[in-house]
């Protein structure tokens, strides 16, 4: 079963889409997305053993660092660039949006929220950052480099020009409960966007 993100993404994919999933992983995207969507495509990923997951999925992959770029790709290459889980991780993920919405038209997001209440509560009340299911790494050790919010994220949209087709937003394991949809920087964990240039 796939995670709840994950599971929208796949809805949101249009059968016989040319994909490229960028930090996929161990391919399980990819490879649902073929069995059931028939898209075709590939992932990028820097971690070995997961490109040999994905090998052993039959999924294709190349070992990639996104941070040195896709100048490799040309332009509208795919039709759909997924990002899950990733974005906050990048040296810039402001020049990694306008690579992805260069080698297709358009792409599907998906990052954690740093402005959820928890988070907020825990930075105000202990006055350390906070360590969760969401953000499972100490302050020392994180890969996410850049904390950012929906807000966040959706002005750097605006600033670059880009129409954001759909949204989704989810806690607690789930994408779309209504408490998330009415307060989403306060009470979301997860957000998935679907952009277009």
């Amino acid at each position: 079963m796939l995670r709840p993100d994950l599971a929208l993404i796949h809805d949101w994919v249009a059968p016989g889409s040319r994909v490229l999933d960028l930090g996929c992983g161990d391919g399980e995207l990819l490879e649902v997305l073929a069995r059931d969507k028939q898209a075709t495509g590939y992932g990028l990923e820097i971690d070995p053993v997961r490109i040999n997951v994905c090998l052993e999925r039959g999924v294709d992959v190349i070992e990639q660092d996104i941070n040195e770029g896709l100048h490799n790709i040309r332009d509208d290459a795919f039709d759909l660039v997924i990002m899950t889980q990733a974005l906050q991780a990048l040296k810039r993920p402001d020049k990694a949006l306008d690579e992805m919405l260069r080698i297709a038209r358009e792409c599907i997001i998906t990052f954690p929220n740093f402005a959820y209440w928890r988070h907020r509560l825990h930075l105000g009340m202990k006055g350390r950052m906070p360590v969760s299911k969401a953000l499972p790494h100490a302050w020392y050790d994180t890969p996410n480099i850049h904390l950012s919010t929906f807000k966040d994220f959706e002005q750097l949209c605006r600033m670059r020009g880009y129409t954001i087709v759909d949204r989704a937003v989810g806690k607690d394991g789930g994408i779309g409960h209504w408490t998330s949809r009415t307060w989403p920087s306060m009470l979301s964990r997860m957000a998935v966007f679907r952009i277009r240039r």
